[in-house]
């Protein structure tokens, strides 16, 4: 596993006031190239869109505390059933690149205006990420315990299976909601969303992502 990845994970937290600094041409460059390449992975089309007011000059913004939010990402798909959890999945990637590239980042689901992305007939748009510099680096919140979410506790677990969930538990999740669950069966790994909460499938792509990425995909598959 990638150490320096468990750092981004642990230094990442949801901003919402960010500076009125723009991002510059080479970091931009950068995060275009790597959203590029995660949309021909993942078949999404999430666009980035920079010094662009207007989603967060609203009343549900003003509700939702943002400030300077000037620029985000757009998570935009062709309709079906895996792609909450695809957007999930690929918008936290992207989100950990921008984290590692100095920027600071929240996941929004409704306290925003209309964005403008290009959404084309089939596709929709399923949430945004704020992205900026912030004024603050964010703050860590309570999170459940490893054995609340999974049966990592096990005597016999792995160390990978564990170092997996210590990331999930890392991850963002609406209202900070936490409503997932990992099982495994050798080298097996399930997970599964709560029944009850808001955007549990977009949450179980994030968390399923910073699983992957701790526990290394050598060690296990998705059952």
């Amino acid at each position: 596993m990638n150490e320096g990845i468990m750092e981004i994970m642990r230094s990442r937290h949801s901003v919402r006031q960010y500076l009125d600094k723009p991002i510059p041409r080479e970091v931009r460059d950068q995060l275009d190239a790597f959203a590029a390449e995660l949309n021909r992975e993942s078949g999404l089309n999430m666009q980035i869109l920079y010094d662009e007011p207007e989603c967060f000059n609203s009343r549900l913004a003003r509700y939702g505390r943002f400030e300077n939010a000037k620029n985000y990402i757009a998570l935009v798909g062709r309709k079906g059933e895996s792609l909450e959890e695809r957007c999930g999945y690929y918008g936290e990637k992207l989100v950990l690149r921008a984290q590692e590239l100095g920027l600071n980042t929240c996941w929004v689901a409704l306290t925003h205006g209309k964005s403008r992305a290009v959404v084309a007939p089939g596709e929709r748009e399923v949430i945004i990420i704020s992205l900026g510099y912030g004024r603050t680096q964010g703050s860590p919140r309570r999170s459940k315990s490893a054995a609340e979410v999974s049966d990592a506790s096990a005597a016999d677990a792995p160390e990978w299976y564990r170092r997996g969930v210590e990331a999930a538990l890392l991850a963002p999740t609406a209202v900070n909601q936490q409503r997932f669950r990992f099982e495994r069966s050798g080298d097996r790994v399930t997970a599964r969303a709560g029944r009850l909460g808001t955007n549990l499938k977009v949450d179980l792509g994030i968390v399923k992502c910073h699983f992957a990425l701790a526990a290394g995909e050598e060690n296990f598959t998705w059952a």
